[in-house]
């Protein structure tokens, strides 16, 4: 009988593999029965073999020491023990040693008057030379110890404890700046060590299968109230009630705190207490109302007891508390803030945007030089767009302004404690220098890291006060990706004055005009690791003063120029 070609094919095909698979089996059964043996007493079958680097096995503490190196201790950019990567002790307790260090340099301008005693011979006007440096070196060293592995739950314990050295410097060319005592010149330097940070955190719960939970910190801890540091932004000593919920979508903080006071001239916390509580009560809700939009809602409580703390004078021997203007009386100030900001997208328009309703009662506004009730409001809002290594952005700042400030409602807006990051932050003029209004002191028409012209005497030390001119600001800005390490921010602000009345009180002067200037800065950030480990910040602002701005200090263009950087180790 003829069999057909293909099936003869295929059965040849067929016997030719079962030989080879029988071959195969044969040649490597006694190096299979050597490896797996069928019980103890086993026969090995076939010749010994020396085991291979491929077959051999070195036991390891715990699973982040496999294939471990030997990298030297000084060494951050690889395992290392003394950063987190593995334990330090049993399998699930780290250490982390952080060492940072912040450099700041700024070489500006700004009016300053010149005194009774001017220091320079035959300087008769009112306002002297402007010209100072300003240098700044903080050392800190970080110790984060904690229990658990927090790839994907929160660790059951953690400690921290920062502490932070500064020495700084400022130069001046009038007298009555660095010191109410002429004598003490035009030049000042000081040095301090605190603790600047010091907690415990504890997990208490978990509130689902994906690790929602709630956590408790106790001790000098950070707090940011809202996402772009507007009311209060701070390092303080307090107690937090934290933690997430559905997924990670909701987060919430219920905050406490009791303020203590700060260095004058380095801003590190001190261990004193400033009479001074604070409560914060917000809520975080991620992909709300639209996908990649994340709101906010904040309720922060302050109350200012400066009837206890009294007269209080600063490091420097200038009195901060009352405000030394007006009825300079000590005076409790006792502020509500309610919140709704977001932060996020829609479609392709990133949006940022704020409002706080301020309330409540200060007992005796030193400007207004009566009780007053507290009636303040801030807005912001900020739209950019991104185009490959571009980001283009337009934004608005206000706060509202007291229109009589003589009258039993304070209108103005001030924060508790700010430090904002908007309108080139960091970077602008307006919101870096601070520009005193009166001699010897007094108050600032600006604080340092802050927006609003409050007429308070110090960002740190002073009290929020509500009868102020208000701001309304305008920006165009843009940031650029120049390359992988330096991006590169820009942006102009056009500046107004909401109502000059408490101005124009304070400084017995009628008719100051609401325009202010033009704040137009560029700044660098250079990352030459592509880490956070070294930052260089260069920058350069110029401000030109407008009409209401010089009906007050009869200024010339204003500048700064400087540098930060940051290295982390």
């Amino acid at each position: 009988m003829q069999v057909p070609v293909g099936k003869e094919r295929g059965a040849v095909g067929w016997g030719a593999l079962l030989l080879v698979l029988a071959l195969t089996c044969w040649c490597v059964q006694p190096v299979c029965a050597e490896d797996n043996p069928s019980g103890d007493t086993a026969p090995s079958k076939g010749p010994e073999v020396t085991p291979t680097p491929a077959t051999q096995f070195e036991p390891v503490p715990d699973r982040w020491r496999i294939a471990q190196k030997a990298y030297p201790w000084y060494d951050p950019y690889n395992q290392n023990i003394l950063k987190g990567d593995y334990p330090i002790w049993g399998q699930d307790i780290f250490l982390k040693l952080t060492g940072i260090s912040r450099t700041s340099v700024d070489n500006f301008s700004a009016p300053v008057p010149s005194g009774a005693s001017a220091a320079q011979p035959g300087s008769f006007g009112f306002f002297g030379n402007g010209n100072s440096v300003a240098f700044d070196q903080k050392f800190a060293i970080r110790g984060d110890l904690q229990k658990g592995s927090t790839a994907f739950k929160p660790f059951e314990w953690a400690l921290t404890l920062e502490a932070a050295a500064d020495i700084n410097h400022l130069g001046v060319n009038e007298n009555g700046v660095v010191s109410p005592d002429v004598v003490n010149g035009t030049s000042r330097t000081t040095g301090n060590v605190e603790l600047q940070e010091g907690a415990i955190e504890i997990h208490l719960m978990d509130l689902s299968s994906r690790y929602d939970f709630v956590s408790l910190k106790v001790g000098r801890q950070p707090l940011n109230s809202d996402f772009r540091g507007l009311i209060f932004s701070d390092v303080n000593q307090g107690i937090r009630l934290f933690g997430s919920a559905d997924g990670n979508r909701y987060q919430f903080n219920l905050a406490y705190f009791n303020q203590a006071e700060k260095g004058t001239n380095s801003g590190l916390n001190r261990f004193v207490l400033r009479d001074q509580q604070i409560v914060v009560a917000n809520a975080y809700i991620q992909d709300s109302l639209f996908l990649g939009y994340q709101t906010e809602f904040s309720f922060i409580y302050d109350f200012d007891d400066g009837s206890k703390s009294g007269y209080t004078f600063d490091e420097n021997g200038f009195l901060v508390r009352p405000d030394p203007v007006g009825v300079a009386r000590p005076h409790n100030v006792e502020a509500y803030y309610l919140g709704w900001a977001s932060e996020g997208h829609i479609d392709r328009i990133n949006v940022s945007h704020a409002f706080y309703q301020a309330l409540g009662h200060d007992t005796r506004s030193p400007i207004a030089g009566r009780a007053v009730d507290i009636n303040g409001q801030l807005a912001f809002l900020e739209l950019s767009l991104d185009q490959d290594w571009l980001r283009y952005q337009t934004s608005v700042f206000f706060t509202s302004g007291d229109d009589n400030p003589r009258g039993g409602q304070a209108r103005g807006f001030d924060s508790i404690l700010d430090n904002p990051r908007i309108l080139g932050g960091e970077f602008s003029y307006w919101n870096r220098q601070s520009i005193r209004i009166t001699d010897r002191g007094g108050v600032g028409l600006m604080q340092n890291d802050s927006f609003i012209p409050d007429l308070r005497s110090s960002h740190l030390e002073g009290q929020a006060n509500f009868v102020n001119p208000g701001i309304l600001i305008f920006n165009l800005g843009a940031s650029a990706e120049v390359t992988q390490t330096l991006r590169a921010v820009a942006n102009v602000n056009y500046i107004r004055f909401v109502d000059t009345q408490p101005l124009e009180l304070l400084l017995k002067q009628p008719s100051i005009r609401n325009d202010v200037g033009v704040d137009m800065s560029l700044g660098f950030e250079f990352r030459p690791l592509l880490s956070n480990n070294i930052i260089l910040k260069p920058f350069v602002a110029v401000f030109q003063p407008v009409a209401g701005f010089n009906d007050i200090f009869q200024a010339n263009t204003l500048y700064q120029v400087g540098t930060d950087v940051v290295l982390v180790f």
